[in-house]
């Protein structure tokens, strides 16, 4: 490793001054509140009005961003500079062997995801695991979300990967790494195992992009079944992402300026894609939703974090997105409540060397954030198996 590039990996801790924290408190305070159709329940409309609101006032009166702050900075932080940019990462190293992976999350999603597979997938012996299985774990923010600078314009996940690639042979000295993602994390993910197998022993995805998987004609009844599936989910979730791919300018500006309208828009998305039991607190309390939300506006990262759709769009455009084929071995895990529906095994088979195929039990598209323990056992039993 060049020692310049070493030098330039830097020590983070979070640490938000108090009046950022309250100008947002009074920004809720101050915003005009909405209003429902009379039936509106069970989201049937999207964010439910009566429950957000309820959320609004918790988190004016009583949610304390100082606990979550204490508890990202649990694990060790650094900071560095690639391509102009700072990337902010955690780099907790593990207590077996020098086995390297990379977690990237999506949108709108966060570091905080990972929060509660690091100690599972990092020293597995505090939960009844073997030392020799641990992994050292890199978990980025990506560029224009929380505390990684944005780009300058947008930029896509196949060149995250690339800066994914300079971030771990470069700054932090492996030579060889495996790669984890769901959301914008499977497509960079996907990248890395495609565009950089030379330095990538395995990639692991809890979500196939769809865009992977359709294009080429059809070739069989379940693959027509699955497109048909594929385009009734697209008919019903897509218009967030049409938008934020094509105007993201429009709708970042809009939502950038109230984060009771930010929150309107991202927390319906966790209670439509997550396997949700009950009501949405079935599966994540008030405190972490806040605490992704504030993760986006304590640092000004609502607008940029849309960037990176049209950025997916411009890389297509440009003729990035060729006849995708990743050679290194891949594990997908099908958690069932996952919105975007998973290709059959076949179609994928096409695209990716698949070596692990596996139905999960429950858990949704924020599968480490809902699932931790089964996601852990998953992502480290396939990484024993094919590295």
């Amino acid at each position: 490793m060049n020692p310049a590039e070493r030098h330039n990996v830097r020590p983070f801790k979070i640490d938000v001054p108090e009046a950022k924290v309250q100008a947002i408190r009074s920004a809720l305070a101050a915003a005009h509140r909405g209003y429902a159709p009379d039936d509106d329940e069970n989201w049937k409309y999207g964010t439910e009005a009566a429950w957000f609101h309820d959320f609004v006032d918790y988190w004016i009166q009583d949610y304390d961003w100082s606990v979550a702050q204490e508890r990202l900075n649990r694990w060790p932080q650094y900071k560095t500079t690639i391509d102009g940019l700072d990337i902010h990462f955690y780099h907790v190293k593990g207590s077996g062997p020098r086995r390297a992976l990379i977690l990237s999350h999506g949108w709108p999603g966060s570091v905080l995801e990972f929060q509660d597979v690091i100690e599972r997938l990092a020293f597995p012996e505090r939960s009844g695991g073997r030392a020799e299985d641990a992994f050292d774990l890199i978990i980025p923010s990506l560029p224009g979300y929380a505390f990684s600078a944005r780009p300058k314009t947008p930029i896509g996940p196949r060149k995250i990967a690339e800066l994914w690639r300079s971030l771990m042979v470069d700054r932090l000295g492996y030579q060889r790494f495996s790669a984890q993602g769901g959301d914008w994390g499977a497509a960079i993910t996907t990248w890395l195992g495609a565009d950089h197998a030379d330095v990538v022993d395995a990639i692991h995805l809890n979500m196939i992009a769809s865009w992977i998987a359709t294009g080429a004609e059809a070739s069989s009844g379940a693959d027509l079944a699955y497109r048909e599936r594929l385009t009734q989910v697209q008919k019903r979730e897509a218009g967030y992402s049409i938008v934020q791919a094509t105007k993201p300018q429009t709708i970042g500006l809009a939502l950038a300026a109230s984060p009771y309208s930010f929150a309107a828009w991202v927390i319906e998305k966790f209670w439509a894609w997550a396997d949700i039991q009950g009501g949405i607190e079935s599966r994540f309390s008030k405190e972490l939703l806040a605490s992704n939300l504030m993760l986006y506006l304590l640092n000004d990262a609502v607008i940029s974090s849309l960037w990176l759709y049209r950025g997916r769009a411009d890389e297509e455009l440009m003729g990035m997105y060729g006849r995708l084929k990743v050679t290194v071995p891949t594990g997908v895990a099908l958690f069932p409540a996952e919105f975007i529906p998973y290709p059959p095994k076949e179609v994928v088979n096409k695209y990716y060397n698949v070596t692990r195929w596996t139905e999960m039990k429950s858990g949704g598209h924020f599968a480490a954030l809902e699932e931790p323990a089964a996601f852990s056992s998953e992502v480290r039993s396939f990484l024993l198996e094919n590295i």
